[in-house]
């Protein structure tokens, strides 16, 4: 899958192309349905399918501090596209200057001078241009002038998650930020993934014979609640199951809340400096202060092995 960053990025030998444009956060299921759509189109008139999306989201320009958590940085989602088929991902920086662009002069300079769009396929809620002012009913209208089609797809995905709302990006932040992974998992079609680079903690998990990767994130990481979880720890192309613990570590009077991963039965890993990833599987308890460390270590063994159990069980998607 061909990467770009910008307009000028685009070769400009392009052809035509069929488009779908979105913040598309989590590639969930969903979203999957949309692009899915804009692959299986593309295919049908022989011609590349590019998804565009944007850096940073448009609230963080729009409503500065309003960036809402994120579900999966760029990397993630680009290769959740390339499995999906998608032949190119165009991310545009968004910028106050980009954000006074009229919906007709989103559609000239990126759908039509850039990308030469043959077809759009998006939402029915899509909305672009100044204030949000384009929908699909303005970008139909638009088609018979530039000769693009417009196709939107109105299935949206349901199901006991949340409450048989529709799957939203907006949903999937609110299961994760509640702790539940379960939930979360419904909407993304797997389990939900925090990134980050491995870095020196306090060292407790190693002296308790427990030693954790304590995973650096980035700014806006959708984090879920507090508390103890079942899951698995990717490193270096190793995926392996891990007890994972989310918060302020309470034990020991921290304040800095932080993400660590045990990897269940290694012994001698090294991983600082390596960029690891974190996949939470299921909640397994909530975070306590025990009594004394004997307590703790109790704690600890029974949460290694209800994950493992959790692990074992579950055939986890690449």
């Amino acid at each position: 899958m061909q990467r770009w960053r910008g307009l000028e990025d685009i070769p400009q030998d392009w052809g035509r192309s069929v488009v779908t444009i979105g913040s598309y956060d989590g590639v969930h299921r969903g979203h999957q349905l949309i692009i899915g759509r804009a692959v299986a189109t593309a295919r049908e008139l022989g011609v590349p399918s590019v998804v565009v999306t944007f850096d940073p989201h448009p609230s963080e320009v729009v409503r500065p501090g309003s960036h809402p958590p994120i579900l999966a940085p760029y990397d993630r989602r680009a290769e959740l596209m390339a499995g999906l088929g998608v032949d190119a991902l165009l991310i545009l920086p968004f910028t106050a200057e980009f954000s006074q662009l009229s919906p007709a002069d989103f559609i000239v300079k990126v759908l039509v001078d850039k990308l030469h769009a043959r077809a759009v396929i998006e939402g029915p809620n899509f909305r672009f241009g100044h204030r949000a002012a384009g929908n699909v009913d303005f970008l139909r209208e638009l088609g018979s002038t530039y000769d693009y089609t417009v196709e939107v797809v109105d299935l949206v995905e349901r199901g006991e998650a949340g409450g048989g709302v529709p799957f939203s990006s907006t949903l999937a932040r609110r299961l994760v930020a509640e702790g539940d992974m379960e939930g979360a998992a419904e909407i993304l079609g797997r389990p939900h993934r925090v990134e980050g680079v491995v870095v020196r903690g306090a060292q407790r998990g190693r002296e308790l014979g427990y030693p954790t990767a304590n995973v650096e994130t980035a700014p806006h990481t959708a984090i879920p609640a507090d508390g103890v979880y079942a899951g698995w720890l990717t490193a270096g192309g190793e995926r392996m199951p891990a007890a994972i613990s989310v918060g302020t570590n309470v034990q020991f009077d921290a304040t800095e809340r932080t993400v660590e991963a045990y990897a269940i039965d290694r012994i001698g890993l090294d991983l600082y400096g390596m960029h690891v990833a974190v996949d939470f599987l299921a909640y397994v308890r909530g975070m306590a202060k025990f009594e004394s460390l004997d307590g703790l270590l109790e704690a600890i063994a029974d949460d290694v092995k209800r994950a493992r159990t959790l692990t074992d069980a579950y055939d986890l998607p690449r």
